[in-house]
């Protein structure tokens, strides 16, 4: 489906990292949370079979109706999955543990890279208005992640900063690299954004110095600390932004969208 169908302003951010518990879905959720402070319209599209970034977002098990199983396996138009979270303006087209078995389930189709970027390209998805999309993506470089890409104009790339992290970027990177060259030749890197930051700790340190000494400009000045409060509000299924809105994680993630929007 050709890209003039979806709108303009509309930009897909694919949020992405094959390893787990780097800050993935907290990012996803309180960057789409903060952007929407700046006025913007953001759809969270969670294809993470763990679905918490539904649950994150308030969405309960009982409300999920339709999931992006549906949008991708069964064609269901966007504008039927996603639910408008309890932030005006931020909505969510939340999954479910059915997403488990779409990889397989794609397989047979022979635009199974595709059916993301076409659900998200729709007439359907017009109807929302979007500023942003923000996929967040199963820890893993699946066929859901490959869809993300194929589906994304950018990729923004959470890395905690802990031992190894750098090295785990490489296989990232060149899977993009691949969509890039096959698919989807206009995506891009939107940036490296560190998680989880404490500043006390030298290791940390020394991880944001390697990542800017080797990545350049493509790592955000943003640094998401370690905040216990960012720890916290999911539980409370709401973004940081909500729950401690002068918390140090709050403040961090206004920072990052604002770099994000300005850019």
């Amino acid at each position: 489906m050709p890209d003039d169908l979806i709108p303009r302003m509309t930009r897909i951010i694919a949020v992405a990292n094959q390893k787990g518990g780097v800050g993935k879905t907290t990012t996803a959720i309180n960057l789409a949370a903060a952007m929407v402070e700046l006025g913007k319209r953001v759809l969270v599209v969670d294809i993470d079979p763990q679905g918490n970034a539904s649950t994150g977002l308030g969405i309960t098990a009982k409300a999920r109706n339709l999931t992006t199983y549906d949008l991708l396996i069964e064609g269901e138009p966007l504008n039927e999955v996603a639910l408008e979270t309890t932030t005006p303006g931020l909505f969510v087209a939340p999954a479910t543990t059915d997403l488990s078995s779409a990889d397989l389930e794609m397989v047979s189709n022979e635009r199974r890279s595709y059916l993301l970027h076409d659900a998200l390209r729709g007439p359907e998805a017009a109807a929302l208005q979007l500023d942003y999309i923000l996929i967040d993506c199963p820890p893993s470089l699946s066929l859901l992640t490959v869809n993300a890409l194929v589906a994304a104009d950018a990729v923004l790339i959470p890395l905690q900063a802990e031992f190894f992290a750098l090295e785990g970027l490489s296989q990232l990177i060149l899977t993009i690299r691949e969509v890039r060259e096959t698919a989807n030749p206009k995506l891009r890197i939107e940036g490296v954004v560190l998680t989880m930051y404490d500043k006390r700790n030298n290791l940390a340190q020394q991880v944001q110095a390697d990542a800017r000494e080797t990545l350049g400009e493509v790592v955000f000045n943003t640094v998401v600390p370690r905040n216990v409060r960012v720890s916290e509000a999911p539980s409370f299924a709401v973004p940081v932004l909500s729950y401690d809105p002068q918390s140090k994680g709050a403040i961090a993630y206004r920072a990052l969208a604002q770099e994000i929007v300005e850019r």
